[in-house]
């Protein structure tokens, strides 16, 4: 059994129990095979007595997932007090309990669904919290960039072990810190958010990573983390590059070996690290697109 990177504060653990099960089949040619699959499980988040929202998940970090999920809608503010977080695996359900009373019933019925994976969702009011974000200046090395892209994409990973799923990383210049995987990219960034809620980190001078494409959703829940910069191997879309430009985000994408393409915050970026000693990447090099 290969080990988690030890580097990393959080990484992938591809071989863990429930996240994977073995399927039989057949291949091209008529062969029996035996492939690893990703697991579903549905989770349903509770903010103290009212059902928010039931997420499907690969079922690790519950407790993550339910905190940066409220974070990032908005119902947990930065001067609430979490009194508990209470993660019951046989109903699959997680009780986030604070110390105010919430009531969040008009703002559930106010549902956006989101082009992210496994059916995103998004309350109507979301973006309201935009006009306030006030993202660092800081620097982007482009050395930091070739670095971390390597790292991540040679990390045992269930991305790397079975597809069907997404992965996003914290990074502090050029090191990955949390790696989080999920089926829907967006569950993945709430792990994030959730694991800096309980542990008291500043989004300030880091990066956050995805192997998904860089949606408006991807673009504002960064924002609202208070990260300034916000990179993937994959595109772009339209929605997603006005709102990173319109809240100062850098925003990267298209990052295979030694190209990238950045569309929003070009002033940070240091362009410390020649292209041409970048090696390309190879067809059987790096990850496998997710499926």
């Amino acid at each position: 059994m290969q080990l988690p990177d030890t580097d990393y504060l959080i990484a992938p653990d591809p071989k863990a129990a429930r996240l994977t099960r073995a399927v039989s089949g057949t291949d091209h040619t008529g062969a029996e095979v035996s492939v690893s699959v990703v697991e579903e499980r549905p989770l349903t988040i509770f903010l103290n007595r009212q059902e928010i929202v039931t997420a499907m998940t690969i079922g690790d970090y519950p407790e993550y997932l339910a905190l940066g999920f409220l974070r990032n809608q908005g119902m947990l503010g930065d001067d609430e007090e979490i009194t508990g977080v209470d993660y019951d695996e046989e109903l699959e359900v997680v009780v986030v309990r604070t110390a105010s009373q919430t009531t969040y019933e008009e703002k559930v019925q106010k549902k956006t669904r989101t082009s992210g994976c496994a059916v995103g969702t998004v309350f109507g009011d979301m973006m309201e919290g935009l006009d306030q974000v006030d993202l660092p200046k800081g620097e982007l090395r482009t050395s930091w960039l070739y670095a971390l892209a390597h790292r991540i994409n040679t990390t045992p990973s269930l991305y790397l072990e079975a597809g069907a799923i997404h992965g996003t990383v914290l990074c502090q210049q050029d090191r990955p810190l949390v790696y989080m995987e999920d089926v829907g990219r967006h569950n993945a960034v709430d792990k994030i958010a959730g694991w800096m809620l309980s542990e008291g980190v500043s989004g300030s001078d880091k990066m956050l990573y995805t192997t998904g494409r860089l949606t408006s959703e991807m673009v504002i829940k960064t924002a609202l983390m208070g990260i300034p910069v916000l990179a993937s191997r994959s595109g772009f879309t339209a929605w997603g590059v006005e709102i990173a430009r319109q809240v100062g985000l850098t925003c990267i994408g298209r990052m295979r070996g030694k190209r990238f393409v950045c569309l929003s915050g070009e002033e940070r970026l240091v362009r410390d690290m020649d292209p041409e000693s970048v090696p390309e990447e190879g067809r059987k090099s790096g990850r496998k697109g997710a499926q």
